[in-house]
């Protein structure tokens, strides 16, 4: 564990204007990750990009220790070197085994704004896949998102049905309570794991969808599952069709609305539609919603209305935090165990050796009038006792390993000292 790394922000720290600075668009994180691998020397490197976080998970090319990269990290996505203090106050940072809790707490939503919800386990998801279409992603972090991934689907389980509210719940709560029971169709911007979520629970309120995408393909793939229609952005621009609110969560750096279509929008509806932006950084600018008289729903909205509910659902999450422990003491020596393996073998292989070399020693001289058959014996009973010796350091030397490298090295250092005394 002692590899890995993870430096990033989120809304825990830092609100969500300052979380759109380090964020990189979705469509251009295959193209940089592997220039990001570089400038951090990393052997491995994964970025992590939602509504309301950047992180940027790593391991180390050489097998030492990960060190605090936030600097690095800071200058890699800002594009400039920071102030004296700026990166340590801005960006946060996990190493070792604190790096592999907060993953595992990230994918079952323990880390997310609205605790308990799913959807960032899909985020995850596709931040793994940018990764390896990059081909950044190697065993390490195969591993650790494989084991964070599943720890995921283990909290559904846990769950037993009981499905953790997301901030899509808390949007599509939002815009049922703008309309009022009022007919009026709702339009979601992007194809997100929160404007499907969105979709689906404004679905089965039985609200009318028309589903916007750059791609239109992808529009009319959600647009099926939800009984909508589907709309290029382009088209949607142009001519802005009648609503009763808007949710939008598009990639890109820039804004996707303009005040001239904002304005349009007001003036087709009566009352103005609710625009939810989930966008980082703002899919609708703040200034450009008010000047048109359309209400906006940003991020900090939303994570201020989901704090409230996250008392309740700490109490009732508790054993998931129970079942991170456990796979993470688990996981601690499976990880650690595998690390050393080769040194191991080593270790193991020279006991064996030291015992084939006395027998043999031995059958030279003293021992030379055995037959064949006593021979062969001796050789077995010499390879037994070997194992049975090498258990203890072995034991040992698994022991030292979970407790990380510097634990380790001291027991080899002792097993030098000892075997140098009885030379």
């Amino acid at each position: 564990m002692h590899q890995i790394g993870v430096v990033g922000l989120s809304y825990r720290h830092a609100g969500v204007d300052q979380v759109a600075r380090f964020a990189v668009p979705r469509t251009e994180v295959p193209a940089r990750l592997p220039a990001l691998r570089t400038l951090l020397k990393a052997a491995e490197i994964l970025y992590v990009g939602t509504c309301n976080r950047v992180e940027v998970v790593y391991a180390t090319d050489d097998g030492t220790a990960a060190g605090d990269s936030r600097e690095d990290v800071f200058r890699i996505l800002t594009g400039r070197d920071p102030q004296p203090g700026e990166a340590a106050r801005i960006l946060r940072a996990w190493t070792g085994e604190a790096a592999v809790e907060h993953l595992l707490l990230l994918a079952c939503g323990l880390d997310s704004a609205q605790l308990g919800e799913h959807e960032i386990a899909a985020q995850l998801r596709g931040a793994w896949e940018d990764s390896r279409a990059a081909r950044t992603c190697g065993p390490l972090l195969d591993r650790l998102m494989g084991e964070a991934l599943g720890m995921a689907r283990r909290v559904r389980r846990l769950s037993a049905g009981v499905r953790s509210p997301s901030l899509g719940d808390l949007a599509a709560d939002r815009v049922l309570q703008h309309l009022g029971g009022r007919p009026g169709r709702v339009a979601l911007l992007g194809v997100s794991p929160m404007t499907r979520r969105c979709a689906a629970v404004l679905h089965e309120a039985r609200i009318p969808l028309l589903i916007v995408n750059r791609t239109l393909q992808a529009a009319e793939e959600l647009a099926r599952s939800v009984s909508g229609e589907a709309l290029a952005l382009e088209r949607f621009r142009a001519q802005p069709p009648l609503l009763g609110a808007l949710v939008l969560a598009a990639g890109g750096g820039e804004p996707v609305l303009d005040a001239q279509v904002l304005g349009q929008l007001r003036t087709a509806a009566a009352p103005a539609p609710l625009v939810i932006d989930f966008g980082v950084p703002p899919n609708v600018d703040p200034a450009a919603a008010q000047r048109a008289g359309v209400a906006r729903v940003g991020m900090n909205d939303l994570i201020e209305a989901a704090q409230g509910r996250r008392l309740a659902e700490l109490v009732r999450l508790a054993p998931v935090r129970a079942a991170i422990d456990e796979r993470l003491t688990r996981l601690r020596c499976e990880l650690a165990t595998r690390a050393i393996g080769p040194r191991l073998a080593d270790l193991r292989g020279a006991f064996e050796q030291i015992a084939a070399e006395e027998v043999a020693r031995a059958l030279r001289q003293e021992l030379r009038t055995l037959d064949d058959q006593q021979r062969g014996q001796l050789e077995r009973l010499a390879s037994t006792v070997a194992h049975r010796l090498a258990h203890l350091p072995l034991a040992g030397l698994r022991a030292a390993a979970v407790h990380g490298p510097d634990a380790l090295e001291a027991f080899f250092e002792a097993a030098k000292t000892g075997r140098a005394r009885t030379d």
